[in-house]
């Protein structure tokens, strides 16, 4: 990864990934990126091993990903881009997750290039519809999928967290390869970044992906998306996405201002 990004919406800089983001299966790809890992960059930031401690973080992520089924109702905000082309395309919708794990999206606002709006962001909703009906326990983090170690705490930011490396037990669809960040104090994930064992289509050729946790009170009320996808067709695309919880009444008043 190089450079810096400054989406336009939370107007904060972020890395931007060398690699694009999927059209094709894009989002079927991007649901089983839940827990989503790559290599850690310390920087000079402090790394210490503490495999006990690390082991009680662990296991409290894993223990806590069965209960874990996304906001029932959130925003979402997502800017797209094709940049070879030069093309780009925005969404700001509302998304309900029902109890049977069925989500729903209420568009707000889609506005960009044709070729973005209808080949990556619908492409991502629509998938992204129907990749409830995969088995939560077939892509999570655990070590039936995994095989898990422990490089060490590091502090990122004034947090301190323990970085754990990833590696896919099989080469399958769904699973990730990379490195995932928990949170010392809760085991809440607060950095994931990597990339998928198997791409999910013969004319995706890798799919990148950085997803960054915003805690407050011991509960994520942010979380920022960055997905990158090469294609053997049309080159490279991205996708930003930001996720925020919401309650239905705000949720239903944002629609009703838009005239939904």
């Amino acid at each position: 990864m190089c450079g810096h990004y400054e989406y336009g919406i939370c107007r904060r800089q972020h890395l931007v990934a060398l690699a694009g983001a999927a059209l094709l299966s894009l989002r079927s790809a991007v649901l089983v990126l839940l827990i989503v890992l790559a290599r850690p960059s310390f920087g000079t930031e402090g790394v210490t091993a503490d495999a006990s401690a690390g082991a009680a973080v662990l296991q409290r992520f894993i223990l806590s990903q069965r209960e874990a089924s996304g906001w029932p109702v959130e925003t979402i905000e997502i800017e797209a881009s094709l940049p070879t082309l030069k093309k780009t395309g925005r969404l700001r919708a509302i998304r309900r997750l029902f109890p049977v794990g069925h989500a729903n999206y209420k568009v707000l606002e889609i506005a960009g290039d044709a070729t973005v709006k209808n080949q990556v962001i619908v492409r991502y909703i629509s998938a992204d519809e129907k990749a409830t009906e995969l088995a939560a326990s077939s892509v999570a983090l655990t070590p039936a999928n995994y095989k898990i170690r422990c490089a060490g705490s590091v502090w990122l930011g004034n947090r301190l967290t323990y970085a754990f490396r990833m590696i896919p037990r099989k080469k399958r669809e769904g699973l990730i390869n990379g490195v995932l960040w928990l949170d010392a104090e809760t085991g809440i994930a607060v950095r994931e970044s990597g990339y998928l064992a198997k791409s999910p289509s013969v004319f995706v050729k890798r799919i990148n992906l950085t997803r960054e946790n915003e805690l407050h009170n011991g509960s994520i009320t942010e979380r920022i998306t960055h997905i990158a996808v090469e294609t053997r067709l049309i080159g490279r695309a991205q996708l930003v996405i930001v996720e925020r919880p919401t309650s239905a009444e705000t949720a239903d008043r944002g629609v009703v201002e838009d005239g939904q």
